[in-house]
């Protein structure tokens, strides 16, 4: 076999000759890739160097339709080698895909042909001169393509249009350059896992249907819970769809570990029950109070310094003031990780309140808990074993393709007895196996989908070591961002002080706005600017980064970085870009 440095897999030389951008070069690697791949190399050609979308451009291009295609043959021999036979897209439909008699072949090169499509997508996902987004407003897209469902079936050849359609318009998530949401990057393993789940479409409620898929949840949750701290990994835990949906069955369980009487009798067995997080803690915690019965007002959001880190002297101070009104506190959430500031909350001072006055302690990592897998910068999550549940979300910072959520609970069998219904027809006593398998009555849901997978095979391929350098590269590059324009003309920090997690919140101030004075008018000016640039970004389609208000602070731009693909020119881009878009306002 070739050396990696030389013959086929060598890919450049000193003179060029080994470059794929020149064009005979390009041809010659051609040749050789589909020698050595069996066809393979037609495909990774018409990928590498096909037309793309350029951020220069006004739109980009779509992938021109195939509306036949050569696939093998009529014969039972597998593989076959007869003579190949040409698909008509145009005349054929879903019916005529398996589990048609005669649809294995069709449903090979519609598959392949997606593939193709996917394949594409992919590849220009990673391609810095191409758009994060196309962006158009929703009137055009509404009126440039027929989106309506119709009684009559379409054929094959416009149903292939319509997924080139679908990821022309869809923001490259995966894109170096799109900065935008807590959940970015596009990991290979994690996208070949997830399309192995959706082939095998399963349900996550019993072993009999589902015997790998809740084999593997059991071995994930387990090491998730000795990664927090829980001696042996004891406890109990399920996937769940979101942080959100977790943080509501962390209240659920509190609730219940309380009052179990609240299950059969409802809220009104119970006395009137008090939950606090922090002012800087996320929504779900309102959310879940308000689908459990609970209420909104009896959320007590607590005081956070100017960091965003919850004051345990104000979580304590307000605890006994709903004390003296007769309430009964029966959970607190801290937060590992807020969503906009990046903030930890002094989890160990939290747990020594809990703890003094019997109150459940719930750990919202939906963002932070990543930070367990590094050794540089778990100790930001120090106390996070004394919590009775954690949320924590590998399809944040650990680039697990959505939806990935966990919910962990420190005392096993307490979720199996406040879910559990009994439903005989699905998890009948008398089975053949071990029951404690059957997981699907711990849960709310009864149909689940399988979530587990894609972690377990990233955490297989990447090893605990491949995640911590993720984490620990996306961290640097968060500082690296925040040494740049902590000085810089033009900037000011939301916050004073390093960054705890990959948050970096800022203002860019206009040169118009420099000289003024730090009043309302300045503010209120400033306010548009984040939105604006913002604007322009999409429209441009060069980038994509998050902005908001919180508080007293007009609107700022939140910064996040959790994709291994980012590094220092795409950081150093932003901030040109940022400046480009900006000076004129």
């Amino acid at each position: 076999m070739a050396s990696p440095g030389s013959g086929f897999w060598s890919f450049g030389s000193e003179d060029g000759s080994g470059d794929p951008e020149n064009p005979g070069t390009a041809r010659a690697w051609c040749q050789v890739a589909q020698k050595f791949t069996g066809g393979i190399g037609n495909k990774l050609c018409a990928l590498l160097y096909g037309d793309s979308e350029k951020p220069s451009e006004s739109g980009g291009s779509v992938a021109p339709r195939a509306a036949t295609r050569k696939v093998a043959c009529t014969c039972d021999q597998k593989p076959c080698s007869c003579p190949k036979a040409d698909v008509n897209y145009a005349f054929l439909h879903a019916t005529d895909l398996l589990p048609a008699s005669d649809g294995e072949r069709p449903t090979l090169a519609f598959l392949q042909d997606v593939m193709n499509i996917l394949l594409q997508y992919v590849v220009k996902s990673f391609d810095r001169s191409t758009k994060v987004i196309d962006f158009h407003y929703p009137n055009e897209l509404l009126q440039e393509y027929n989106w309506e469902l119709a009684d009559q079936p379409q054929n094959l050849e416009e149903i292939l249009m319509h997924c080139q359609t679908t990821l022309k318009y869809a923001i490259k998530t995966g894109h170096p350059r799109y900065f935008n949401q807590l959940s970015t990057g596009l990991d290979m393993v994690g996208l070949a896992a997830d399309w192995l789940t959706s082939a095998a479409n399963t349900n996550m409620f019993t072993y009999e249907i589902a015997p790998v898929f809740v084999l593997l949840e059991y071995v994930t949750l387990k090491k998730m819970r000795e990664i927090i701290g829980w001696p042996g990994g004891s406890g109990d835990g399920i996937f769940s769809p979101g942080g959100a949906i977790s943080n509501m069955y962390a209240m659920l369980i509190a609730r219940y570990k309380m009052f179990p009487e609240v299950k059969e009798k409802g809220m009104a067995a119970v006395p009137r029950l008090i939950a606090f997080t922090s002012e800087h803690s996320h929504f779900s915690l309102k959310k879940g109070a308000a689908a459990l019965g609970i209420g909104t007002d009896s959320v007590i959001l607590i005081k956070c310094d100017e960091r965003g880190k919850m004051i345990p002297s104000d979580l304590e101070r307000r605890i006994l003031e709903v004390k003296q009104k007769g309430f009964v506190p029966f959970l607190v959430s801290a937060t590992a990780g807020t969503t906009v500031y990046g903030a930890f909350d002094p989890l160990l001072a939290i747990a020594d309140i809990c703890k003094k006055y019997k109150i459940w302690m719930h750990v919202d990592a939906a963002w932070g808990g990543g930070l367990l897998m590094s050794r540089k910068h778990k100790w930001k999550l120090s106390g996070v074993e004394r919590a009775n549940s954690v949320t924590w979300n590998p399809h944040k910072m650990m680039g697990v393709p959505l939806q990935c959520s966990a919910l962990l609970v420190r005392e096993e069998g307490l979720m199996q007895s406040c879910n559990q219904m009994h439903a005989s027809y699905l998890f009948q006593q008398d089975k053949h196996y071990d029951l404690s398998y059957d997981t699907g009555d711990k849960a709310l849901q009864c149909g689940r989908h399988v979530d587990v997978f894609k972690l377990w095979l990233m955490w297989r391929a990447k090893g605990t070591t491949g995640f911590e350098a993720h984490i620990d590269k996306c961290l640097e590059l968060a500082e690296y961002l925040y040494n740049i324009i902590k000085n810089r003309e033009g900037y000011e920090m939301v916050f004073d002080g390093k960054p705890q997690h990959t948050n970096v919140c800022f203002w860019f101030v206009p040169p118009s706005l420099r000289v003024l004075e730090d009043n309302e008018e300045r503010m209120s000016r400033l306010s548009k600017v984040a939105p604006v640039i913002k604007a322009r970004m999409m429209e441009y389609g060069t980038t994509m980064v998050s902005y908001q208000p919180l508080g007293d602070k007009v609107n700022f731009f939140r910064m996040v970085i959790s994709n291994p693909a980012a590094t220092h020119q795409d950081i150093d881009f932003l901030i040109e870009e940022i400046e480009r878009l900006g000076q004129d306002l």
